[in-house]
């Protein structure tokens, strides 16, 4: 058996489709009772897939005295069980984000029947019941019990050298097309995520047919679109970075880069006279982001992002990048760093002398999008129930505001309320409200930067929200509810009198698919602002569909079921994604 790592650790998804696994803090084993309403948590009904783990071996740590010990094969499987089911929420270093810390200082004070106890039954606050489920058997439950005991084993780096080894050129750049080579309306063609497959589907918004299936990394996370239009980027959570031409007879990619271990996040410059110029990816692991040369993906800067914490100034080695956007008013991406609470904003007019100001926010920062005018970002601080905003025009932090628990917008929804004019909506992991938050501090001074109203939606699982300038609705997803019900239906609400009770769309069952939970997903709004698409995500094993809904009446348009269509989650549409239009 190996000793040192020799490949690629990854965490499990992050708490954008991850919600797993938290241990609780208690002091005691979990009350019957407790365990019972575990049953009823959004968490309790998620059903992770594999990362990039693979099978690869780590170094095996000591053996100290009076511990439980884990050697060989048994060690190597626990650590891969560890970063396919705990590390999302826990860290790659067990020092906690989502979930609790799981460092040795605290396991081994409550010990290994706590930790049996916990990882079996679970907890109301979110742990699931590995063994109770049968997700683990009782020697993995052992086997975990006492791999969290040891100390864990350090990931490796991942620099420039590496990434210029990965760093591939399929076709040069004077070697690609002048001008468009195929017939598609490239604006409203959508970049949909085939997560379990590693590949995405570039789907035609008018025939509703898959055009190209191109591989990818693993479980992409995100599409981003270039300033032009050309170049669509898709990041998977193993820091591989696609750069795929869409003015290609067959879209393709072109260059391809991996920028670390584990990475969520990629975004294309936007500001006026550097559009596509750079490209910027930020990684979970190791945790720093990288600026790329937007037409090639040459890696060109790596920058750490470990310093202290905003709260208590205190050292974290593992400050994961989450959220990027572009700015529109400097030569700037934001950058959000999550366990630290600080949003970077990198200038990159001189990146041989990188100009960065660093805006002390909330941890733990995760995802958001702009203000209906581009200027104001609002991204969620979501285990801190917190949404932070920026003023990207003036480089400053303009509030920190409380919502619901664990907010989860995606890239949030911007409507004009009947009431308190131009809002951001974000919906909710941990409960079922929707928070309505005003964000025009000149003609809506009186309600900027607060939440102006709280809608109730179905319950809490949702991890997007969703309209369009052109639409009257608000779509709410819930498909982390432990109510099959509940995650295969979204929730409408009526824009113009939004105290009306919402109305329930059975997109599940209108996908005509009768198999799994059929957990619905990511609503995407088409060119034109008349359609919405919905994900309906099944197991890999199982038939996925994506279900097309008339946005003006509300009822079913069209249903794409294609063999292909494997495990489908995010879905980008090319002329909104690049737009910044939500």
């Amino acid at each position: 058996m190996m000793r040192v790592m020799a490949g690629v650790l990854a965490a499990l998804i992050s708490v954008t489709l991850a919600s797993g696994a938290v241990l609780a803090a208690a002091d005691k084993k979990p009350d019957p009772a407790d365990l019972k309403k575990h049953g009823t948590t959004p968490a309790e009904k998620y059903e992770p897939s594999l990362d990039v783990l693979r099978d690869q071996p780590v170094e095996e740590p000591g053996v100290k005295p009076g511990l439980p010990t884990l050697t060989g094969d048994d060690y190597q499987h626990a650590n891969q069980i560890y970063f396919q089911r705990c590390a999302g929420c826990h860290g790659v270093l067990r020092k906690g984000a989502t979930g609790k810390a799981l460092t040795t200082d605290i396991t081994r004070e409550q010990g290994y029947e706590y930790l049996r106890d916990f990882i079996t039954y679970g907890s109301p606050g979110g742990m699931p019941n590995w063994g109770t489920s049968g997700d683990l058997s009782e020697q993995d439950v052992d086997m975990m019990a006492r791999y969290l005991l040891i100390d864990p084993p350090t990931p490796p780096e991942f620099g420039m050298k590496e990434m210029r080894e990965a760093w591939k050129v399929q076709i040069a750049v004077d070697q690609r097309p002048k001008k468009q080579m195929n017939k598609l309306d490239l604006d409203n063609l959508f970049s949909v995520t085939l997560r379990d497959t590693g590949e995405i589907a570039l789907i035609d918004g008018k025939s509703k047919k898959i055009v190209e299936v191109i591989k990818t990394g693993y479980a992409v996370h995100i599409s981003r679109i270039s300033a032009s239009g050309r170049y669509l980027f898709a990041i998977g959570r193993d820091a591989k970075i696609n750069l795929i031409d869409l003015w290609m007879e067959h879209p393709a990619t072109v260059a391809e880069l991996k920028i670390g271990i584990e990475a969520r996040s990629v975004e294309t410059s936007k500001m006026k006279g550097w559009e596509d110029k750079y490209a910027i990816a930020g990684a979970y692991g190791p945790p720093q982001y990288v600026i790329m040369d937007g037409n090639t993906l040459e890696p060109l800067k790596v920058v750490s992002t470990r310093v202290m914490t905003v709260d208590t100034q205190e050292y974290h080695p593992e400050p994961r990048v989450a959220a990027i956007v572009a700015s529109h008013y400097h030569p700037e991406f934001v950058v959000n760093v999550k366990e630290t609470g600080k949003i970077l904003l990198v200038n990159y007019a001189d990146i041989k002398n990188l100009n960065v100001i660093t805006i002390d926010a909330e941890r733990f920062l995760h995802d958001g999008g702009f203000d209906s005018t581009g200027r104001y970002f609002l991204v969620a601080a979501n285990a801190r129930d917190t949404v932070a905003v920026v003023d990207t025009k003036d480089r400053k932090l303009v509030a920190l505001i409380k919502t619901g628990i664990k907010p989860h917008p995606g890239r949030g929804a911007n409507f004009v309320h009947p009431k308190y004019g131009p809002v951001w909506a974000t919906s909710h992991l941990g409960d079922e409200t929707i928070s309505l938050i005003g964000t025009d501090p000149e003609k809506h001074a009186e309600n900027a930067w607060k939440v102006v109203q709280t809608l109730e939606g179905q319950g809490g699982g949702s991890l997007f929200i969703k309209t369009h300038p052109k639409s009257k609705n608000l779509y709410v997803d819930t498909p982390l509810n432990p109510e099959a019900e509940l995650a295969s239906s979204v929730a409408v609400f009526d824009i113009d009198d939004l105290d009306k009770e919402y109305e329930v769309l059975p997109i599940g069952e209108w996908s005509g698919i009768s198999e799994g939970v059929r957990r619905v997903v990511q609503g995407e709004y088409n060119k034109a602002g008349d359609e919405v698409w919905f994900s309906v995500w099944n197991a890999k094993n199982q038939e996925s569909a994506i279900v097309v809904v008339d946005d003006k009446t509300r009822k079913l348009k069209a249903v794409i079921r294609d063999p292909r269509l494997v495990t489908p989650t995010g879905k980008f549409n090319v002329y909104n994604t690049r737009l910044d239009i939500y």
